[in-house]
């Protein structure tokens, strides 16, 4: 094996010798190495490689405790034999979690391919005041960024997201009721910490969000997935087939990915289950900032009157996805609990960051980067929808929806959208098979696109023109 595919780097947050023992696995999974192979003694590997003997050593340790290598002394560290039956299926697991794990693909570092999904305008984010707010919050908070950082997150950020919310979605809560984290899965695991116990059983939007269905189920939380309708989840049906359920997880504002808002009745029937039931609602806002026709609805929360809803938004759909930063809003009663859970969480990380948003939002350009990419966005979605017409004809129906950066094609009975989707990737295309995002059947199939870096309508119906070779060969 060439040494230099386990060259780590040292601008990687993650630890040198987790880096160098993720590069074993993946060598042994992708077959590069074999069972039986020796590798190199833990000095040679130091010397080649240019590290501390003791940091080779801690991932050899690791290796050797979980079965993939094997010390035999003298005649040195060898691959475990072990491994000799498990060589042929690794290649298509690899292969297959590659075409499923649609929403967890970014292609190159820098580029948005085309519909890639949750990815912002990249092309229109205002750099040069970024990178002005950044240099002076480095000087200005260079030396508290050296000390551990509240793991409740930067408390001026937490101070302009309570403002922006209550002036934007209408919920009233202190700066206390924040907590930022590392990204929405980092809201969702400080809310199952504290709320939650492994076996609950918990209502999903079906379809509904992939990455976190997946995050909430390997958390050992059990999830029954709830049909929505044209007013959102159906409160009825997830009833009937949970009624023991003891948390929602909900996306009201704009659906994902169907599009349409929960109405205002089913809004309030769902708080009343949940007080009834003492439940929680996890009501993640993903994207309420961005509509195109009216006003939204107001946030679930701003109607929570029994303290049973949980608020998530993050910055990754709104500024960009490299922050990682989303935020939870948790009723009055429960900071305590949230705030001695954070203790014992790796918490948002650096103040820096988290500076720079706070600083962004307090001088008025988040407000003013919002008003722009709406109106972008609404021109964007243009785009796409044209090309789609244009060169698709009937092959798809756009389904209609008030906002968001995706839209949704729906396909004619019986196509098979898993396929078709999985053919776009390997060419080089980021849309997404509504299949997928389902845990039910449904006989009709939708491809979920993005659109917010079509630049031009050029771009666009270049794209879908790109689409339709692959549907004609599909």
């Amino acid at each position: 094996m060439d040494l230099n595919n386990l060259t780590p780097s040292r601008e990687h947050a993650e630890p040198i010798y987790l880096q160098l023992y993720r590069r074993y696995c993946e060598a042994i999974a992708t077959g590069k190495l074999k069972a039986g192979d020796r590798v190199p003694s833990v000095r040679s590997l130091a010397s080649e490689l240019n590290l501390a003997r003791g940091t080779v050593e801690a991932a050899y340790q690791m290796l050797v405790g979980e079965g993939y290598f094997v010390a035999r002394g003298a005649a040195g560290t060898v691959v475990s034999p072990r491994l000799a039956k498990l060589a042929e299926p690794a290649r298509p697991k690899i292969a297959a979690r590659s075409v499923s794990d649609a929403a967890s693909q970014q292609g190159i570092p820098g580029e948005a391919m085309p519909f890639q999904l949750g990815l912002p305008a990249l092309d229109a984010f205002p750099r040069k005041t970024w990178a002005r707010l950044a240099g002076r919050t480095l000087r200005t908070h260079e030396a508290l960024a050296m000390t551990y950082p509240d793991p409740a997150g930067f408390a001026p950020l937490r101070r302009a997201i309570a403002t922006y919310l209550g002036i934007a979605r209408g919920i009233d809560c202190s700066h206390e009721q924040v907590f930022v984290t590392a990204g929405y899965h980092g809201a969702l695991e400080l809310a199952r910490r504290v709320l939650l116990r492994d076996g609950d059983v918990g209502w999903y939007e079906d379809p509904g969000y992939v990455l976190a269905r997946r995050f909430l189920a390997q958390s050992g939380l059990r999830l029954a997935p709830v049909p929505v309708d044209d007013e959102g989840l159906d409160v009825a049906r997830g009833q009937q087939r949970a009624p023991d359920a003891r948390f929602a997880v909900v996306t009201p504002t704009h659906q994902s990915p169907m599009g349409m808002a929960m109405s205002l009745p089913r809004r309030l029937e769902l708080l009343e289950w949940a007080d009834a039931a003492r439940a929680w609602i996890i009501e993640d806002d993903y994207d309420s900032e961005f509509r195109y026709h009216g006003r939204p609805l107001p946030a679930l929360k701003s109607l929570d009157r029994h303290g049973r809803v949980l608020y998530t938004g993050t910055f990754s759909k709104v500024l960009l996805p490299g922050l990682r930063l989303a935020y939870l809003v948790v009723p009055e009663a429960q900071v305590g609990r949230m705030r001695d859970m954070v203790d014992h969480l790796p918490g948002p990380g650096s103040i820096l960051p988290q500076a720079t948003v706070a600083a962004f939002m307090e001088q008025g350009h988040f407000a003013r980067h919002l008003r722009r990419m709406r109106t972008l966005y609404a021109e964007r979605r243009g785009y796409l929808v044209d090309a789609l017409a244009q060169e698709m004809g009937d092959e798809v129906m756009v389904q209609p929806q008030a906002g968001g950066i995706h839209v949704l094609a729906r396909l004619d009975a019986g196509r098979d959208d898993r396929a078709l989707a999985a053919a776009a990737r390997a060419r080089g295309m980021g849309l997404q098979a509504l299949g997928d995002w389902r845990v039910g059947r449904s006989r009709r199939g939708g491809l979920i696109m993005g659109f917010a870096n079509f630049a031009t309508p050029e771009a666009a119906t270049d794209a879908v023109r790109r689409l339709r070779v692959v549907m004609g060969q599909t």
